[in-house]
């Protein structure tokens, strides 16, 4: 294959790509540190929507992997930017974890579960009957409802447990609202994210191991992209994988090793000798 222009930028998922949980996965550590050191621009985008990216970077530093706030992009943060752009009010009512409401704080809105604007929802670990009822009830007075992201499981160290999306579902069918989605694969969050970026979308490599969301969000973006398989696709189901997502990446790599020795075989091979 033929060497990737060192112009090229990188949107790299964290869960399954970078880590599992709290066990980092293998050569995550040295891909990003490739990174840092050819003075590649990268941004890591996740659809998680409970952490900051203060809280993410201390994540990853924990598991040896040494990145800047700066370079953490959540659907959080995209969702804030969004209604910003939208300018249809400020007042949020929020069903959520730290990681939204700071976005939404830092954005200028104030939460408010009186008459709210917007009902915004993300992954919440406490969700009730009570706060199904609440947005519900704001939703039929009119309010915008806006979903940090689709996923309908997550992975966690005890297995899989229930996502953001699957609280949406709850919500959706309680009201017959159906949510404005910002995490990938839609369009919005990774719009905003090439744009921070600063590349044209065909000079960035989108890299994750979910097909239905990294795969399909990049390719709808117009960047190349590569799935490796560390998370939800692995070597045993990853042919599954992109039929169900009905994908095909520009590149399907084992590890980030792999894939490093794909697009740079040179540059990999003197990395590696100096580590």
């Amino acid at each position: 294959m033929t060497e990737i222009n060192k112009t090229i930028g990188f949107l790299i998922d964290l869960d399954g790509t970078l880590y599992r949980g709290s066990e980092p996965i293998p050569y995550a550590a040295e891909f990003i540190r490739f990174l840092q050191e050819a003075a590649l621009p990268y941004l890591l985008v996740t659809n998680n929507s409970s952490r900051t990216p203060e809280q993410v970077a201390e994540h990853l530093h924990e598991l040896g992997i040494e990145v800047p706030a700066a370079a953490v992009y959540t659907s959080s943060q995209a969702a804030a930017q969004y209604m910003q752009e939208q300018r249809q009010g400020s007042r949020v009512h929020m069903i959520g974890e730290a990681g939204l409401q700071n976005a939404l704080e830092t954005a200028g809105f104030l939460l408010d579960s009186e008459t709210p604007d917007y009902v915004v929802q993300g992954i919440d670990r406490s969700f009730s009957y009570a706060k199904l009822t609440e947005a519900a009830r704001h939703l039929h007075r009119g309010a915008a409802y806006v979903l940090t992201n689709p996923d309908r499981l997550l992975p966690s160290d005890g297995g899989l447990m229930p996502g953001a999306g699957t609280l949406a579902a709850a919500i959706t069918a309680a009201t017959g609202v159906q949510p404005v989605v910002i995490g990938k694969p839609s369009p919005i969050i990774m719009a905003y994210a090439i744009e921070r970026l600063g590349l044209p979308a065909a000079e960035v490599w989108v890299i994750g191991d979910n097909a239905a969301t990294d795969i399909r969000g990049g390719l709808e973006a117009g960047c190349r992209t590569a799935l490796v398989l560390t998370g939800v696709a692995t070597s045993a189901n990853v042919q599954d994988q992109l039929a169900a997502a009905g994908v095909a990446p520009d590149l399907i790599a084992a590890d980030l090793q792999e894939l490093l020795e794909l697009l740079m075989p040179r540059d990999a091979a003197d990395f590696a000798s100096r580590q």
